[in-house]
């Protein structure tokens, strides 16, 4: 087995900065887990990008009534938008639910609730009769969805070693794409192979979603707790067992003792400032203390900036988009898996070789810049030819090959958004805020994400027709823009920083953090100061304290029979 995973040690080896980690950390423990964490992002990826191309199928518009001819066109763009969205007005309870959840019942359990939730939420939507047990069966697995978005980038950035606590992330956040680029070739295939009047047409992609359900169950047996969640359950001992078995270290290691220290001495802080959490405390800490409100400000911020350049609304509206530029039929499916594979491969591409290489701020200058600039292009394109895409129009040759342009910036737009935003939206949260407020906070913050999604997802039909396609795509060009500054002013560079690092940083005034605060502020944590030659050192040390310990034990018994003995003696003489 180890075998098997030694071209990946040497990937680690050659791009990532392992100084100070023992080589036993990067293990086949570590990769199970991030993988099985990480692919969890199919959960939501998987809808979004099925859900658009089914509305356009013949017998889902049939079966719940998208075609009624006693209805306005008004009002059915609202059932069909109502449709798409229901899973993420779910997603919104699921995410505010999830902080309770997570916290109390752990990381591995809550997902396998999730999983079996989710079976039972697909059931009900392939035996629907009606668009009520449809929306029942949608509102439902939003539920379960909502919770991933919390349990994954809280699991993976816990887990992790701080060298490739990027890494992690952004394969969850890449999986996003990978459920969207296998549910748009599973529509597309059943678009072209099945009965097109059969409602196997959309039953067969709505029931693969159990398949991953069961997949994520089974894969989460191979799991280990957080130990940092069993920390702050008071669970020390076993904290230290999950880590060593997370590690492949024993438990007196120096690595391991030195990160369960930072951990214990971290969460020791926190309560001493603030007493012992109650949801109360939580909430006034998330509010009420600068450098944590600060931050939940930052991810709340990211998320309206990041969701409102409609990058997650050109995924669910793709048939749509491509079919502004001419793209008709069937084809508009098949353009829109092209999308899915554009962003699953810059997902992975970013996520091995640019996050955690070239920091987290560098990665999101790229990413919005790539965003922005294809955003810009293609809303150029609609108000030049804004009727480029209508059956039996006539376009010049010029704007014909124009129009392959603007396609092509639909899909590097994708691209952007994969570096940047998508990135950033997942891993800021779970990585910056303390751990004793780290599920409500990164539950709030995933609450928010949703709102804005639904909203953009919600708010884009109409755009399109009351402010054109270029106004919709000039308005997102514009929060591009505004995310640059922001990036710049406010958001620190956090790359490589230990988890329990962060509250120095945002002791900063506010002023200082984005600009300046990875210089001023060094991570100063035990795991950090912590090298090669200090584990050497470190087990020599705790050997020599062993011995010391264990001769002093010895004496003071020799010492304590000779006392004993002459007080027997004297007794007898007595």
């Amino acid at each position: 087995m180890s075998n098997i995973f030694s071209p990946v040690k040497r990937f680690f080896g050659k791009y990532y900065s392992t100084e100070g980690a023992p080589p036993e950390i990067f293990n086949r423990t570590l990769y199970i887990a991030c993988f099985v964490f990480g692919i969890l992002g199919c959960a939501r990826g998987y809808d979004e990008g099925y859900i658009g191309g089914l509305v356009v199928k013949e017998p889902f518009i049939e079966r719940f009534g998208l075609n009624n001819p006693d209805a306005t066109a008004e009002q059915l763009a609202d059932l069909a938008s109502n449709i798409t969205s229901m899973v993420l007005v779910g997603s919104i309870g699921g995410s505010l639910l999830a902080m309770v959840l997570v916290d109390r019942f752990g990381r591995i359990r809550t997902l396998q609730g999730v999983c079996i939730g989710w079976i039972i939420a697909v059931v009900i939507q392939i035996t629907s009769q009606s668009v009520g047990q449809l929306h029942v069966g949608r509102l439902f697995e939003g539920f379960c969805v909502g919770q991933t978005v919390v349990i994954g980038p809280c699991y993976l950035s816990e887990i992790s070693p701080k060298n490739i606590r990027g890494l992690t992330n952004c394969i969850f956040a890449g999986a996003v794409y990978v459920g969207s680029f296998l549910s748009n070739f599973i529509n597309y295939g059943c678009a072209v192979n099945m009965d097109p009047d059969s409602d196997q047409q959309w039953i067969v992609p709505t029931a693969f979603k159990i398949v991953l359900a069961g997949l994520l169950f089974i894969g989460s047996l191979f799991c280990y707790e957080s130990p940092r969640w069993l920390v702050k359950r008071g669970r020390v001992e076993r904290s230290a067992l999950m880590l060593s078995k997370i590690r492949h270290l024993p438990t007196d290691h120096a690595y391991v003792q030195s990160e369960i220290h930072d951990i214990q001495a971290q969460l020791a802080l926190e309560e001493e400032a603030r007493g012992k959490y109650t949801l109360l405390g939580i909430f006034k800490e998330l509010f009420l203390v600068k450098s944590v409100r600060y931050r939940i400000l930052l991810a709340l911020t990211a998320q309206i900036l990041g969701q409102w350049s409609f990058a997650g609304s050109i995924t669910v509206y793709m048939p749509d988009l491509v079919g502004l530029v001419g793209v008709q039929g069937n084809d508009r499916l098949l353009y829109s898996c092209f999308l899915g594979v554009v962003k699953f491969t810059s997902a992975y591409i970013s996520a091995f070789f640019i996050i955690d290489y070239f920091g987290r701020k560098r990665a999101l200058y790229l990413g919005i810049t790539v965003q922005l600039l294809s955003t810009l292009f293609f809303a150029i394109y609609m108000i030049i030819v804004p009727n480029g895409g209508e059956e039996g129009s006539t376009v010049s040759d010029s704007a014909r090959r124009a129009s392959y342009a603007a396609l092509a910036a639909l899909y590097m737009s994708g691209v952007g958004w994969t570096m940047g935003w998508n990135s950033i939206q997942y891993l800021i949260n779970a990585e910056m805020l303390p751990l004793g407020v780290r599920n409500i906070g990164t539950a709030m913050i995933m609450a928010w994400h949703y709102i804005h999604q639904y909203s953009t997802t919600k708010a884009m039909p109409s755009m399109l027709i009351t402010i054109t396609p270029g106004g919709t795509f000039f308005m997102g060009s514009a929060m591009l823009l505004m995310g640059l500054f922001w990036a710049w002013f406010f958001l620190p560079e956090i790359s490589g920083r230990s988890l329990e690092s962060m509250e120095e940083l945002f002791d900063l005034p506010w002023y200082l953090i984005g600009r300046k605060g990875a210089q001023l502020c060094p991570d100063r944590s035990d795991i950090a100061q912590l090298k090669d030659n200090d584990i050497v050192d470190a087990e020599s040390k705790e050997d020599d304290i062993v011995e010391r310990t264990e001769s002093r034990d010895n004496s003071s018994t020799e010492h304590r029979e000779t006392v004993d003995l002459e007080k027997a003696v004297a007794s007898e003489k007595k």
